[in-house]
């Protein structure tokens, strides 16, 4: 006799269930949702276990009070509260039979939390399974002074209605893919490009093939387990045509056609990627030094190798392919880097009909536009865009980043950093002029 829980079917089910109106149909469905969570369960423990043996250092350091920390499967949240929470007590909410245990008596979090000493660091992993714990967390916080550190991979059931969200006693950070600082000696620009840097990827004998599990374990963990959405088969269709946007426009109404799906469905379909980590949309920049800016959002995958893996693209990098793939990389490094020292207070992308500058970042008044070349070749045509956005009171830098070696500076002041300088400048914290 299984308690099934409010992700799907309610009340006791068991196999002699079927005469009494709960039917075999229901039992195997949810058979199968379990199955899935258990091998998810297995592929995660895989990983984790390798990562420790892999032994990267993580950059993000653990905030002094509580705080949520999401990432996409696989980032290596778990693995970076074992190594930097030693001695924090541990609930991992992808124990079913503590998810279980706690889904029938809520109260009885409270009274294991009220059992630790006051002050003590507790872990609570995949807390987005069950949101209403952040109630006693609230109220440990208050009462006995604990420290919590609440890891998640989805942030979309933490953003319904009623959900305590701690009222500004947790920080909210975000693990990113592997950077080159944390890949040290491993690092490989083609190889990041091809398969990425999530950690369960990167790490694996074959990270094509694990890339092609992870999207399908994706789709029927993530999305089917925790009833995201109710059409299946219509998000297996707009994932591909999402992967083809990456770091391009995204007008809603044609990804909606292109999927097969509703404007609205498509709408909440990109929701979607973005609680559950995957992509971001990033906005435009309005800076008035056009008639006609663009305004629609771009989208960008977390990571290259999701990218390529939702389209089906496991094989060599295509020439056509690269410059998008870099970008996106570019991006992600911002937002990495971005995490652990306080480089930009908004990010955004500016574009009018001619001219387009990738990144613009801001910090107060002042900003620093950035092009992405995938091309090892820089000449004047590639540089339009910066000189375009040189108008723009406040521009303090603007930087083309390029895969080659060659580092110079134009005669109006546009620098050309290979990526090796970039990711120098990034970690040093010296993306802004006076560092």
């Amino acid at each position: 006799m299984l308690r099934v829980g409010d992700g799907g079917w309610r009340g006791v089910v068991g196999p002699e269930d079927a005469g009494r109106g709960a039917g075999l149909a229901t039992w195997r469905a949810w058979m199968s949702v379990r199955l899935m969570q258990i091998v998810w369960c297995i592929v995660i423990l895989h990983g984790i276990l390798t990562i420790m043996s892999a032994q990267y250092h993580r950059l993000l350091d653990p905030p002094p009070g509580s705080f949520f920390l999401f990432g996409v499967r696989g980032v290596g949240k778990s693995t970076w509260a074992r190594t930097r929470l030693q001695g924090a007590t541990r609930f991992d909410l992808l124990d079913e039979r503590l998810h279980h245990e706690l889904l029938a008596e809520p109260g009885a979090f409270g009274d294991a939390l009220r059992a630790l000493p006051e002050g003590a660091t507790v872990v609570v992993d995949e807390v987005q399974r069950l949101p209403s714990l952040l109630n006693e967390v609230h109220r440990a916080i208050e009462e006995r002074g604990q420290r919590f550190a609440l890891l998640g991979s989805s942030a979309r059931k933490l953003k319904t209605a009623g959900t305590n969200l701690l009222a500004g006693r947790a920080l909210w950070r975000t693990l990113h893919p592997l950077t080159p600082t944390e890949l040290g000696g491993d690092f490989d620009l083609e190889r990041v490009l091809r398969y990425g840097t999530i950690p369960l990827v990167w790490i694996d004998d074959d990270p094509g093939e694990r890339l092609r599990a992870y999207v399908d374990l994706y789709l029927r963990e993530e999305i089917r387990a925790e009833a995201l959405v109710r059409n299946l088969e219509g998000f297996a269709r707009f994932l591909p045509v999402a992967g083809v946007l990456h770091a391009q426009t995204v007008s809603v109404s044609s990804l909606a056609r292109d999927a097969g799906v509703a404007r609205t469905t498509a709408h909440g379909y990109l929701d979607i990627l973005e609680d559950t980590l995957l992509a971001t949309r990033l906005p435009a920049f309005e800076a008035r030094l056009r008639v006609r800016e663009r305004r629609h959002p771009k989208l960008y995958w977390v990571d290259p190798g999701l990218a390529r893996a939702v389209k089906g693209q496991h094989g060599p990098l295509a020439l056509e392919e690269r410059g998008a793939l870099f970008e996106g990389w570019v991006l992600s490094l911002l937002r990495a880097y971005g995490e652990v020292r306080p480089l930009f207070d908004d990010i955004r992308y500016w574009a009018s009909p001619n001219v387009e500058v990738d990144f613009v970042l801001r910090r107060g008044r002042e900003y620093v536009a950035i092009e992405v070349k995938a091309s090892q070749r820089v000449d004047a045509r590639r540089l339009s865009g910066l000189r375009a956005i040189g108008e723009l009171e406040g521009v303090v830098r603007r930087v083309l980043v390029h895969p080659g070696r060659l580092q110079r500076v134009t005669e109006d002041g546009v620098e050309v950093w290979p990526v090796a300088t970039f990711i120098e400048r990034l970690a040093s914290g010296s993306l802004w002029p006076g560092g």
